[in-house]
């Protein structure tokens, strides 16, 4: 098999090959801008996040892919499901909103806990951290696509397959010459 992707990239001249790479890099670059367009749209840094632990089950699955908004006008609301960061913390959390707390000048803090989990999040905030406040969310689940998110979390957990999978959209690209 890999004899024969070698023969076709052998057999292109140097005008096919830099015609093949130039796709290539469109293709990448077109991917990134639309990500970035996601994001002016639905005000989240991130407006497509895995589902990565069973916390939130049943209302969402390890692996589903979850859609966010994070638009600054909308008032935070108990059982909404938020996606935050806690400070010292890479992969963001899915939780919901359990309890509000509302201040007299109209700060408002709130605290969260995974469907599936027994205690609230304070455990996992920031060391003396006691609610969140809007700054650490990254989004609102606004809707989902069941189990699609697990080729997500094979390459999460298996670097060669996520390189092995890479390494084979690379050299298609690289070879089809349509």
């Amino acid at each position: 098999m890999f004899d024969s992707i070698f023969d076709d990239v052998k057999r292109m001249n140097k005008r096919q090959f830099i015609y093949q790479v130039l796709s290539f890099g469109m293709i990448v670059s077109s991917a990134l801008m639309i990500w970035k367009g996601l994001m002016v749209v639905t005000g989240s840094e991130s407006p497509i996040v895995v589902v990565l632990s069973g916390s939130m089950e049943p209302a969402f699955h390890r692996g589903d892919l979850l859609f966010l908004t994070n638009y600054p006008e909308e008032p935070v609301r108990v059982g909404e499901i938020v996606v935050f960061k806690v400070e010292g913390r890479d992969i963001p959390i899915v939780h919901r909103v359990l309890k509000l707390h509302e201040k007299n000048n109209g700060t408002v803090k709130f605290l969260t806990k995974g469907d599936n989990n027994s205690v609230d999040d304070r455990g996992l905030y920031a060391q003396g951290q006691l609610w969140l406040t809007k700054k650490d969310v990254v989004g609102r689940a606004r809707g989902f696509l069941p189990y699609v998110g697990m080729v997500t979390i094979y390459m999460n957990e298996y670097p060669k397959f996520k390189f092995a999978v890479l390494a084979c959209l690379a050299m298609y690209v690289l070879v089809h010459r349509e």
